[in-house]
């Protein structure tokens, strides 16, 4: 039994005649005799009686009848919604980004859901290494996470920032004739530093242990705004990137660059070899657009 199969009875009740169902169908007589036929032996029973010239439906039929009309109208129902989704009237993407790098995913936010309104986007707001998981996992269908990405060969990736350190200090005493800090120095201060599951938390703590010292941490976070806040209340020091510095209060903080290789690189993440939906094909696009450098 299949969806032709099914048509093509309920087009032979609606028309009360095979020669008409058949030329409504476009197809023979005897193609739709056959398969009427076929699905008869397949349900084991009688669906239609020819009275005179009326087709007549048995019980059987009835039921068998009612049954496919409510099955081609779902069938017509998935139709439309797979027409939305592949034309992206409709469907949700499901978009990893962790929060120090939301405030610079507004403008591609701002194109693809001008362009794409009727998807929903499910944002997942966690650190770099969870996002990664989430991905692999299937939970995500695309994620935002700093480099290196753990299990690189899991992942297609497209590169979007890079970006140097700064250590963010109060705008007062032994800073203000400063112009950048050494890893080592930050030995003595006690740090602000981001929770465990985001990749440059993971980054700078290999970088002290390359410098000899363990790390004073006085708070972690996963929010940059309050890791900020912290410095401002002299609880400590914190190392954030530029682009976050540079939406701060100038007035009371400062940053000065932190005299190292290590950066800030995202990349933009997705599983490979595996289906990846319209909704996040999309998605790419809309990042490489806004951002043509990607290219």
């Amino acid at each position: 039994m299949d969806i032709r199969t099914l048509r093509y009875f309920v087009e032979v009740v609606r028309q009360q005649s095979f020669t008409r169902a058949a030329e409504k169908m476009f197809v023979t007589q005897p193609t739709i005799s056959k398969m009427l036929r076929n699905l008869e032996d397949e349900l084991g029973c009688t669906l239609l009686i020819r009275d005179g010239r009326k087709l007549l439906l048995t019980d059987t039929g009835e039921v068998v009848y009612q049954r496919d009309l409510a099955i081609l109208a779902e069938f017509r129902q998935l139709e439309a919604e797979l027409g939305d989704i592949n034309h992206l009237n409709k469907g949700v993407l499901r978009l990893g980004i962790p929060p120090m790098v939301g405030m610079l995913m507004t403008g591609p936010i701002g194109l693809y859901r001008q362009r794409y309104p009727g998807v929903e986007l499910k944002i997942s707001e966690f650190g770099g290494l969870t996002v990664q998981q989430a991905v692999i996992n299937g939970e995500l269908d695309l994620a935002m996470t700093a480099l290196p990405a753990d299990d690189e060969n899991l992942f297609c990736s497209l590169p979007l920032f890079r970006h140097r350190l700064c250590v963010l200090v109060p705008r007062s005493g032994q800073w203000m004739s400063r112009t950048s800090v050494d890893p080592g120095e930050l030995a003595a201060h006690p740090l602000l530093i981001y929770n465990e599951d985001f990749a440059l938390s993971r980054q700078l703590i290999q970088l002290f242990q390359e410098h000899g010292f363990t790390p004073q941490i006085a708070v972690r976070s996963g929010q940059w705004d309050f890791l900020a806040s912290m410095v401002q209340a002299g609880i400590g020091i914190a190392i954030l990137p530029e682009p976050i510095c540079e939406k701060l209060d100038k007035t009371t903080l400062m940053w000065l660059p932190l005299n190292s290789d290590l950066s800030w690189q995202l990349e933009m993440i997705w599983r490979e070899g595996v289906y990846i939906s319209q909704s996040a094909q999309a998605w790419i696009t809309c990042c490489k657009e806004f951002w043509p450098m990607l290219e």
